[in-house]
């Protein structure tokens, strides 16, 4: 296998600490990158994603389509010094799945004020 159908990534989460760097195929494909982030996302951090779904990755300021392979996305200004790529991880947790927000009441409400003139 070529050298150069090898390419080093590296997955920059949320709170600046990095998953990996790891070596991929230029062939593999953003959906396949997902999958690792999920099955290796570090212990004891406040959001975890629980499916693929749930993952944006963002390269050189562009959110990567799932079908799309690690060559597609590939720019030179986009690698860090010796090689390796990071690509930004955000997770958006499902709307099913989040809390949902207090109702808030607009009906008027009656202010009472107790006030005393001297």
């Amino acid at each position: 296998m070529p050298e150069e159908d090898l390419v080093d990534i590296k997955f920059r989460l949320y709170d600046g600490s990095d998953i990996g760097p790891f070596r991929y195929l230029s062939a593999s494909t953003v959906d396949m990158l997902k999958q690792r982030i999920v099955s290796d996302w570090p212990k004891g951090k406040t959001i975890n994603p629980k499916a693929v779904n749930e993952i944006k990755l963002i390269c050189s300021g562009k959110i990567l389509d799932n079908n799309k392979t690690v060559g597609q996305c590939r720019t030179p200004f986009g690698e860090a010094a010796g090689g390796i790529i990071i690509m930004h991880v955000v997770v958006q947790p499902s709307p099913t799945k989040t809390k949902t927000e207090k109702k808030i009441d607009k009906s008027p409400k009656k202010i009472v004020c107790s006030c005393s003139i001297l």
